[in-house]
């Protein structure tokens, strides 16, 4: 009676997606020898402790502006060196971090390898913004405008990442950063449209002046290179963002509701199915997936598994293949497309 509980679960996670997605988490990493180390959770920008050096305080405090929403709220990581606040990242909940704004180039890199690592064999999936740094990886935003300047004051490439984070952290799941408007900044580097092109295809996120304001020029992550594994999608941040959701819900939700709970027989199986597609669907329902979602058991996984164990499958029907034992493993697949924003425009007018 209890598997019915992953349908609700499921269906709540759905419910609260657009929520959830309007307001993430932003981290924030800075160095600070003489101050007690460790994460304080900032709902405010009253919250941030006494004791910070000025341009740490000023830093933490960008990461407070957000987006088309504000963030949800702030995770201040006190360390003395990168190598202990990587280990106290990992064990912080949140979406984006901005690292220490003085970061070289071998701790940016350092960085970079952690995130990934992260994602790819930790099942964490978060995201860094760092200056100046070719990652070539979904997780990264290599952000590298500079010289940006904010009243009487102008800024590195370095101290403006946690505003960056900030405002991809505040971009709801159903609309991009591209386009999104920094009011508080009044000028930036020049830039033809050619030289931003070449910028967006490196992977690079800038910010631009249009003429009138300063706003991202498209919400792109640092991966360039593209095949069978990563689509061209895997380079848009609103996509990245809504992959991410969709792993940690059905991870965190199979987790807490199903593994360990219920026998593992088809019947079950069928249920989670059910369970995970109408996750999907209500998704959809609130236009960040499209309308084709397919959820069932994936076959190829299932036969790799039985040949393994040494099951003859010549005459095995597909349906038989399907209810097959698999002792502790459910082989599930998932298709569906995500719905990215409106970004290219073209227009013919004839007169």
């Amino acid at each position: 009676m209890g598997l019915p509980n992953i349908l609700i679960e499921f269906k709540s996670k759905a419910s609260t997606a657009i929520r959830r997605g309007e307001r993430g988490i932003v981290a924030v990493m800075v160095v600070e020898a003489t101050m007690a180390k460790g994460v304080t959770k900032l709902e405010d920008i009253t919250q941030i402790p006494e004791g910070l050096t000025a341009e740490n305080r000023a830093y933490v405090e960008r990461a407070f502006l957000g987006g088309a929403s504000p963030v949800k709220y702030v995770q201040l990581i006190i360390t003395d060196t990168i190598e202990n606040g990587l280990k106290l990242m990992e064990v912080t909940r949140f979406d984006y971090v901005a690292v220490p704004p003085a970061v070289t180039t071998a701790e940016a890199t350092t960085i970079a390898t952690f995130i990934k690592g992260l994602r790819d064999n930790k099942g964490i999936k978060v995201k860094a913004v760092l200056p100046n740094t070719k990652a070539d990886h979904e997780g990264i935003i290599n952000f590298t405008t500079s010289d940006i300047v904010v009243g009487e004051n102008t800024f590195t490439t370095g101290e403006y990442c946690s505003r960056i984070a900030s405002l991809l952290a505040g971009t709801p799941l159903s609309v991009s950063a591209t386009y999104y408007v920094l009011s508080e900044v009044d000028d930036v580097p020049k830039f033809t449209k050619s030289e931003l092109d070449d910028k967006i295809n490196a992977g690079e996120l800038v910010i631009f002046h249009d003429g009138r304001k300063v706003k991202v020029a498209r919400g792109v992550n640092s991966l360039t290179t593209i095949g069978q594994e990563k689509s061209e999608d895997y380079k848009s941040t609103k996509i990245v963002d809504i992959m991410d959701l969709i792993y940690t819900d059905i991870k965190v939700t199979c987790e807490d509701a199903y593994v360990g709970k219920f026998a593992n027989n088809y019947d079950n199986k069928c249920k989670l199915i059910v369970s995970i597609q109408a996750y999907l669907e209500a998704l959809r329902d609130e236009e960040l997936l499209d309308k084709d979602i397919v959820t069932g058991i994936d076959m190829a996984a299932q036969r790799n598994y039985l040949k393994g164990k040494g099951v003859d499958l010549t005459d095995m029907k597909e349906q038989e293949v399907k209810e097959a034992n698999t002792q502790t493993f459910v082989f599930l697949m998932s298709k569906y497309k995500i719905l990215n924003a409106i970004e290219d425009i073209s227009v013919n007018f004839y007169i």
